[in-house]
């Protein structure tokens, strides 16, 4: 018995597209995924990059594809050299800074931590005078892994509240006062 000619080529894509389907969906995916244990020490390990200034440590858990976005800053810390000048201005600007983990939820390869950092500003903010005066805040951020290395750091905290605990005020524009 012979199959009608019409039918031929749709039955070609049929056979076609289920032997890819087949093919590449019984392949192994390539494991993404971090376990709770793992994130944990991660950032511990992250945290503790900040609070100790450890460069070397910088170097063995931070990808050199390395990208921190943050509300205190206009653009994206890049790089592993990026982040050590950021933990090196933070040890400068605040004597006694921590911070630290309080909750993870681990997604695949992203990880979702609340964090809080504290510290006493005792050296210049930028160009702004040290306060001599502590804050303490807490913020959520979304971290990707790739590799058992952080790959990228998205933070989210309230930037006016850490500058109102360091006794700065918000002023209007001039004109809208």
């Amino acid at each position: 018995m012979s199959l009608p000619s019409k039918l031929i080529p749709g039955l070609g894509i049929f056979i076609v597209a289920s032997t890819l389907f087949i093919s590449f969906g019984c392949q192994s995916s390539i494991d993404t995924e971090i376990t709770y244990e793992e994130a944990s020490v991660l950032l511990d390990r992250y945290m503790e990059t900040m609070t100790e200034s450890d460069m070397a440590l910088i170097d063995e858990i931070i990808s050199p594809e390395f990208v921190l976005r943050s509300p205190m800053f206009p653009e994206p810390i890049v790089g592993i050299e990026g982040y050590k000048a950021l933990v090196t201005n933070t040890a400068r600007t605040f004597s006694d800074f921590t911070a630290t983990i309080d909750e993870i939820v681990v997604h695949g390869d992203q990880l979702w931590g609340r964090f809080s950092m504290s510290g006493t500003n005792t050296g210049p903010l930028g160009e702004l005078p040290p306060t001599n005066k502590s804050f303490s805040i807490t913020g959520l951020a979304v971290t990707r892994v790739a590799d058992g290395m952080i790959v990228e750091d998205e933070t989210f905290w309230n930037v006016l509240d850490l500058y109102q605990q360091l006794g700065f005020t918000l002023t209007p524009p001039p004109g809208q006062q």
